[in-house]
């Protein structure tokens, strides 16, 4: 058996793509015979320095990505961020270490570069907080019955003197991303997009093996004319024995940036023709979904689970990008075992929102680690569940209720995305 030091862990070169693949697809419990085209679809996520790999020998046994990315803090403003993916380790090989070394090494390079967080979704939960990684963003699945749900059988067409449309793959990429945009500028936890993201999404890009089956695109547009929102999903083929149509129509995302283009979005769903089921894909835990229907109750919640996870790598940066609730004066202590985020911190919140952030020589206010920093970083969580939980400590009475004026938000965070 190889021991953990016989075990390179280094950037990976372009020629050792394939094996990194053969290795990723492995950990993940997929076809380890990665074809040719598949290959060629994921060379445009080949950068130089941003995927890792451990070696025993010649042969890869783990695998790690980042990329660069933009993650919008609360209040609206975009935050460089390193996002980390495609994380695995061999079965034959668990247990060396190898994920901390390569977490290390990223988060180091990605603290050099100026980038203020890091980012993942965790496949695990038990996994990242010792990497200093917190859940900042929580996701709730929906399954609306749609017969129960008491909207308008006849309903053809918005309320609001907008409009449905359905579009193809191109006219999804000419339109997506400007709504994206529109909506991630708004919306705290959201992420940036790629234009693979977008060809991936529409079929133009091929990254798996299997046949292209194409969702269907329904956009809104506003009696001006303009895109406010847009939808992509699938829908089964199941008839019940009595011969009547039981089918489930299945959200793969929508995006709104009004009120009306929710609503409108969702009763156009529900009243598609033959479909009994609508399943929501990824929502936000406070959606609007359930109220938008004139019965909440039809719709079910069947999944709700940690998304986001967020790891601070500049204190200063990351703080004073956000804004926050009220005016005030709080001191953190915060804990991190490698050193990048710990320290004392005082933030000074004005009335206008605004931060600033200096370190602190004064006694704190609160104690933390740096990963439940994060888990408050996006106004999601409340610092008197974590003190109740052991895992925030007041260091002076009152402190946990003052973070909650502070820093959490009167919508909660999401993240639309999978990455």
């Amino acid at each position: 058996m190889s021991r953990r030091d016989d075990i390179d862990v280094r950037p990976i070169t372009e020629d050792e793509f394939a094996d990194w693949n053969r290795a990723l697809a492995t950990g993940f419990l997929q076809n380890p015979e990665v074809g040719e085209e598949q290959l060629a679809a994921r060379r445009g996520d080949f950068v130089p320095g941003r995927l890792l790999g451990g070696f025993d020998g010649a042969r890869c046994v783990a695998t790690f990505r980042s990329f660069d990315q933009e993650l919008t803090a609360v209040g609206g403003a975009a935050v460089r961020a390193d996002a980390v993916s495609n994380v695995t380790v061999t079965p034959t090989h668990r247990r060396r270490g190898l994920l901390t070394r390569m977490m290390d090494q990223d988060l180091a390079a990605a603290r050099e570069r100026g980038d203020a967080v890091a980012t993942l979704i965790a496949a695990e939960y038990p996994i990242y907080r010792r990497h200093g990684f917190g859940p900042a963003t929580t996701m709730t699945e929906w399954s609306v019955d749609v017969p129960r749900a008491g909207l308008d059988p006849r309903w053809a067409a918005p309320e609001c003197g907008g409009r449905i449309d359905l579009v193809d793959g191109e006219d999804v990429r000419k339109l997506g991303p400007e709504l994206h945009e529109r909506l991630r500028r708004r919306q705290p936890g959201a992420v940036s997009r790629t234009d693979r993201w977008w060809q991936g999404r529409t079929g133009q890009l091929r990254r798996d093996s299997g046949p292209w089956v194409a969702p269907y695109f329904a956009v809104y547009r506003s009696a001006s004319g303009e895109v406010d929102g847009m939808a992509a999903y699938r829908a089964d083929d199941h008839w019940g024995d009595a011969k009547q149509p039981l089918n489930t129509a299945t959200v793969d995302w929508l995006l709104a940036v009004t009120p009306d283009a929710e609503r409108a979005l969702w009763h156009y769903l529900c009243s598609v023709d033959w479909v009994t089921t609508v399943k929501s894909g990824w929502r936000a835990p406070d959606d609007l979904l359930p109220h938008l229907l004139p019965d909440p109750r039809a719709a079910r919640i069947t999944t709700q689970a940690d998304w986001l996870w967020v790891r601070v790598l500049d204190v200063v940066a990351a703080l004073e990008a956000r804004t926050y609730e009220g005016e005030g004066t709080l001191v953190l202590e915060v804990a991190d075992r490698t050193g990048t985020a710990g320290g004392r911190w005082r933030i000074e919140a004005g009335a206008d929102g605004a931060a600033s952030v200096t370190p602190a020589t004064q006694d704190a206010d609160l104690a933390l680690d740096v990963a439940d920093l994060a888990t408050l970083w996006l106004g999601d969580e409340s610092a008197v569940r974590l003190a109740a939980l052991g895992r925030v400590r007041e260091e002076r009475a009152g402190a946990a209720r003052l973070a909650d004026a502070l820093l959490r938000t009167s919508r909660r965070p999401w993240c639309p995305d999978m990455f």
